[in-house]
């Protein structure tokens, strides 16, 4: 394996979701600190985890070898995933105006069944 292959390896498994992670973080400390009743603290774990999923599989397909893994969490994203962030979606619809982390976390719901389609049209032409 290649210096350059490592470093994309790196960058995609552990660089981005570091960043995924610090971001949840500091969202979750600025609901905190803004007083949020009942902030979707949760549903966004839940929502970064399948959105960054979404990256990873996108830049697997475009910079890295496709595995068994990638497999699995493709399945995951377009059999399972819908379901929860349907789930999620269902669960904010009424406390939607309570702030806007809760208008996007409804919005990100919902948006995600939206995204679904052109995500499989966009994996079938890349793989």
């Amino acid at each position: 394996m290649s210096t350059g292959e490592v470093l994309v390896a790196i960058v995609i498994y552990l660089i981005v979701p570091l960043l995924g992670m610090g971001t949840y973080l500091l969202l979750v400390k600025r609901m905190l600190r803004e007083d949020i009743t009942n902030p979707p603290i949760i549903e966004l774990f839940v929502i970064f985890a399948i959105y960054g999923a979404v990256l990873l599989i996108a830049l697997t397909s475009l910079f890295w070898v496709w595995s068994g893994a990638a497999s699995l969490g493709t399945l995951f994203l377009v059999f399972g995933a819908p379901i929860v962030m349907g789930f999620i979606a269902y669960r904010t619809r009424k406390r939607k105006n309570k702030s806007r982390y809760h208008q996007w976390t409804y919005a990100l719901g919902w948006s995600y069944l939206v995204f679904l389609p052109f995500f499989l049209f966009t994996l079938y032409l890349i793989v």
